[in-house]
């Protein structure tokens, strides 16, 4: 009798027990736009960091163990966003958060990603508010920022077109991801003797909406309309404000930064619609010589043949390759703060795209990089900033 009582209560000991079958895989959470205006952006960033995890499992995992991403919609709406991290973080229990979309939705993750100390990695943004000095521990960043990004517009538009700063403007969306993008050209306008915000034109539309006519109007009727625009904004209200400015006579060059999602903006604007600049935080994802992106487009085609290549589905494969790394190179136990100083251990290293990415305990941003890009017939090619000039109209 007592044997049999021994053995009950030892099955009901197990069946209290929560399954051990989770610890075979690892798993980390993303809240992203998978509905809404901004939809493919979110669906792509999953997309490519779902591809890069399937590269480990197809070789067996990191150490044995399975990665899996769970991702939940967001609608690049803040007030969503934070009942989503925290399911993530309590219910979900995952590692980190990978790959989520957008500056006014990182701002909301932000509290609960510091209280509850789980490391948010790799955010499709480029705002500065995720980019502190000192690094915060819990932000660790891929790609190169928006003031990075609008740098390199303003130097070429200076430099090589010789335009001065009171003829660049701006078009942003009316919230923390536009404000982050007009304050880092401001900064580099600065650079170049600008010393009076009114000098720059700079026009808003609010989030999550096509409501671009006003901002346009207000361009229409400036004194002198700039001679190039740069665009903060999701690539629907952008591609309407250059369709509405060119049939209004507007010759303004228009520059965009990296979250527009090249790829929508040009699907958006058509093959009848040329000239458009847009800076890039990834290599172009047609750069087969580069090992990395050759490694996408190969994954690509044998395990997601019904996706298409593009820039933002490369940089979620981008972040998830580099997450990999960082986990084989774990010993022990992965937990969230191992995970955290196994990626800032991991120093300058080569990913395969042709050029180093360094992360360290002072360095959070694993690249500088921007690679620019010009619309031609319905799809960005490659460009080089020496070329601008030709595509800047003259000064009236």
């Amino acid at each position: 009798m007592k044997f049999l009582v021994q053995c009950l209560l030892l099955i009901l000991w197990c069946l209290s027990v929560p399954s051990l079958a989770p610890a075979a895989e690892l798993v980390l959470g993303m809240s992203t736009a998978l509905s809404g205006p901004t939809a493919e952006l979110g669906g792509a960033m999953r997309d490519g960091v779902r591809l890069g995890l399937e590269h480990f499992n197809r070789e067996g995992g990191i150490h044995g163990r399975r990665l899996r991403l769970v991702a939940l919609d967001d609608g690049y709406e803040p007030a969503r966003t934070a009942p989503n991290m925290r399911r993530l973080i309590a219910e979900e229990q995952v590692l980190a958060v990978i790959g989520n979309v957008g500056t006014p939705t990182a701002i909301a993750s932000l509290p609960l990603i510091r209280e509850r100390r789980v490391l948010f990695y790799a955010p499709f943004t480029g705002a500065g508010v995720l980019r502190q000095e000192p690094p915060d521990r819990y932000v660790i960043n891929y790609r190169a920022s928006y003031g990075e990004e609008i740098g390199a517009m303003i130097d070429a538009l200076v430099r090589q077109a010789g335009l001065k700063p009171s003829e660049i403007g701006f078009f942003t969306q009316r919230d923390g991801y536009g404000d982050a993008g007009y304050v880092g050209g401001f900064a580099a306008l600065q650079r170049y003797g600008l010393d009076d915000e009114r000098q720059v034109l700079h026009v808003r539309y609010p989030r999550n909406t096509l409501a671009v006519e006003n901002a346009l109007a207000d361009v229409l009727l400036a004194e002198k309309p700039p001679r190039a625009i740069i665009m903060v904004g999701a690539y629907a209200p952008c591609a309407k404000f250059v369709r509405l400015a060119r049939a209004a006579g507007l010759r303004s060059l228009f520059l965009s930064v990296s979250f527009v999602g090249g790829d929508f903006l040009a699907e958006a604007l058509g093959e009848d619609m040329d000239g458009v600049i847009v800076t890039q935080v990834v290599p172009h994802p047609e750069d087969r010589h580069l090992p990395l992106v050759d490694a996408y487009r190969r994954d690509l085609e044998e395990f997601a043949k019904d996706l298409s290549p593009n820039f933002v589905g490369l940089e979620g494969y981008i972040a998830a390759r580099l997450l990999g790394l960082a986990l084989e190179r774990m010993s022990g136990e992965p937990d969230r703060e191992a995970l955290i100083d196994a990626l800032e251990g991991l120093g300058r290293f080569d990913l395969g795209l042709g050029r180093p990415l360094e992360l360290s305990p002072e360095r959070h941003q694993a690249s500088r990089e921007v690679w620019p890009t010009l619309l031609r017939r319905g799809r960005l090619i490659p460009f080089d900033w020496t070329r601008i000039a030709a595509l800047v109209p003259e000064a009236p």
